[in-house]
C-alpha cells in the first residue's frame, strides 16, 4: 500500500565488514525504491557499528525541520570473535538505538546484526531468503504507515473533540 504523503527515511550504515554492510544497504535501498516513490532517503556511512547510534541521533536531532527523518534505519554487521568485544558492542548499540527511538519518538529500525560467522552474514546480507536489508526497508515502510494512521487518528480525534465542544457551547 502506498503512503498518502511524502516521507523521509535516514539510513545510517557502518562500513566495517563492508562486503556485508554494503549489501545490506543496497538491498535496503532497492526495497525502499520499489515500495513508494514518495520516500526520500538520506544515507550516512560511519566507520563501524559502535558509531551508528551517535549518527542516528545526529540525523534526528541536528536535521533541519524539513529534513528530519520520519524513520531511521540502522545497518551494520558485527562478527563474533574469540573475545566478548562483539557482544559488548552489540549490547551497547542495541541499548542506545532503543533509547534514541524512545527519547526522540522516532522509529529506529535496528539491523545492526551480531552474527557468529561469515556464513550467517552472507545469508542475512547478500542472499535473498533472510535478507535483513530488505526486511529493514519493509519495517520502515510499516512504521511510516502506522505513523500516518496515528496522525489520521489524532486528526479525527481533534475534529471530534472540536465538534463536541461546539455542540456543548450551543446547548448552553
Amino acid at each position: 500500500m502506498a503512503l498518502r504523503s511524502a516521507a523521509r527515511v535516514a539510513i545510517v550504515a557502518a562500513t566495517y565488514n563492508e562486503k556485508y554492510t554494503s549489501a545490506l544497504l543496497e538491498n535496503c535501498l532497492t526495497e525502499l525504491r520499489e515500495s513508494d516513490d514518495r520516500v526520500t532517503v538520506d544515507v550516512v556511512r560511519v566507520p563501524g557499528a559502535f558509531e551508528v547510534p551517535m549518527m542516528v541521533k545526529h540525523a534526528i536531532v541536528k536535521a533541519d525541520v524539513a529534513k528530519r527523518p520520519d524513520v531511521v534505519i540502522a545497518l551494520g554487521v558485527i562478527l563474533k570473535g574469540s573475545t566478548a568485544h562483539a557482544d559488548l558492542v552489540g549490547t551497547a548499540v542495541t541499548n542506545q538505538l532503543l533509547a534514541i527511538s524512545c527519547e526522540e519518538m522516532t522509529p529506529v529500525i535496528h539491523e545492526v546484526l551480531l552474527l557468529d560467522n561469515e556464513q550467517q552474514a552472507f545469508a542475512r546480507c547478500i542472499a535473498s531468503s533472510l535478507n535483513r536489508g530488505r526486511e529493514a526497508a519493509r519495517a520502515a515502510m510499516n512504521m511510516l504507515h502506522l505513523l500516518e494512521d496515528a496522525g489520521e487518528l489524532q486528526s479525527m480525534m481533534r475534529r471530534a473533540s472540536s465538534v463536541s465542544r461546539t455542540a456543548s457551547i450551543i446547548m448552553h
